[in-house]
């Protein structure tokens, strides 16, 4: 029991702070208009494609 609480508090704070994180990313976002199309845009159509980790998965960014 002991180790699970452990783990609870443990993996459990980690996700709370990353949701308290995406909310307040996201209330900064919808605050100044900004969106992750805006982003995008910005980096133009120049950018080279990438290749990211990304959930335990390798994939290459396509060309915009």
């Amino acid at each position: 029991m002991t180790a699970l609480g452990v783990a609870i508090l443990y993996f459990g704070s980690f996700l709370a702070i990353g949701w308290g994180a995406k909310r307040l990313i996201d209330r900064a976002m919808h605050r100044y208009g900004a969106a992750l199309d805006d982003v995008h845009d910005q980096a133009g159509t120049n950018r080279r494609p990438r290749e990211m980790f990304l959930l335990g998965a390798w994939r290459k960014e396509p060309y915009p």
